[in-house]
């Protein structure tokens, strides 16, 4: 009997042993490779599951002090930039705040800070939050954005995927416009004229005018509508090859080139004139399905218009 208890206690000992060593040895494999793989999520426009892979790798690491700043503040990046998830972008600076002050990183957290409570129309927490910080000087800003640099703006870069992330934002049939490099560089352009703007009006201090309180205001309301509209008619606006093929040998009067005259001098192929087919008709089939949507719910809200008040 005694035989027995000590040939299991060593079985049982050697099973734990083994075990233990599995862990070890699978952990070290997946911590050396694991974010790795969350930058290769972030690359990929994985936002979501990059943020979980990388807080996976913090709690499976648990590396340095430095280290952890750095992700949490990419995850509060990838929160604020690509998500737009201000919360919980919030949420990731106060903790590289309040866990890690010696971090070299401070200076952007606190801007970031006061950009997430801006967003969060907390002006009053805003304001506190940059009279609490001892330096807002930009100081070197991490890199958050893969791709290469297309352009920079002082020491901000702004990247590839930068531009990629916009095209990506844009309805389906808009995206095809920004295949050529041209349509491109107008955007890239473009976007860099408005953060130049947008940042010389803030440092005049345009944004406290009551004008700019109310357009922002009637802003918000119409990104919200906007917005709405896009999620209720995601899966009713679809345009196919076939579709767009279809529409332009329905409308092929719309495809031609014309001379200062206006007389027809060419027949635009269906190649040339592909872009152009599917936006105009990317554009009335999302004019047919708001209307249908408006319809329905203007029974249900009871609306009544009286146009014959109209003077």
């Amino acid at each position: 009997m005694k035989n027995h208890v000590k040939f299991s206690a060593i079985v049982l000992a050697f099973l734990m042993t083994l075990t233990a060593c599995s862990k070890t040895g699978s952990s070290a494999v997946g911590s050396g490779r694991q974010r790795e793989y969350a930058n290769a999520l972030y690359n990929r426009g994985l936002y979501k599951q990059a943020v979980e892979e990388y807080r996976h790798y913090l709690d499976q690491r648990q590396p340095n002090a430095e280290e952890t700043a750095n992700i949490d503040y990419t995850i509060g990046q990838i929160y604020f930039e690509r998500l737009h998830d201000y919360e919980n972008a919030l949420a990731a600076y106060l903790r590289v705040k309040h866990l890690y002050p010696e971090s070299k990183l401070m200076p952007d957290v606190d801007r970031q800070i006061v950009a997430c409570l801006e967003r969060l129309d907390r002006s009053v927490d805003a304001k506190q939050a940059l009279d609490e910080a001892t330096a807002l000087d930009p100081g070197q800003v991490q890199p958050s954005r893969p791709g290469t640099v297309l352009a920079s703006i002082g020491d901000r870069k702004i990247t590839s995927g930068d531009l990629d992330f916009l095209i990506a934002q844009m309805p389906s049939y808009v995206q095809g416009q920004f295949t050529q490099k041209a349509a491109k560089e107008d955007l890239l352009r473009n976007y860099i004229a408005t953060e130049i703007l947008y940042g010389a009006a803030k440092r005049k201090g345009l944004e406290k005018e009551k004008e700019v309180v109310e357009a922002a205001f009637e802003a918000k309301k119409n990104f919200m509508v906007q917005k709405y509209l896009a999620e209720e008619l995601k899966d009713q606006v679809q345009v196919t090859p076939d579709d767009v093929e279809l529409y332009y040998k329905a409308n092929k009067d719309r495809y031609v080139e014309k001379d200062e005259k206006g007389k027809v001098k060419k027949q635009k192929s269906f190649e040339e004139a592909r872009e152009q087919a599917a936006s105009e008709l990317g554009r009335e089939k999302q004019k047919k399905a708001i209307d249908a949507l408006l319809a329905r719910m203007m029974t249900a809200e009871k609306v009544e218009v009286f146009s014959d008040r109209l003077k």
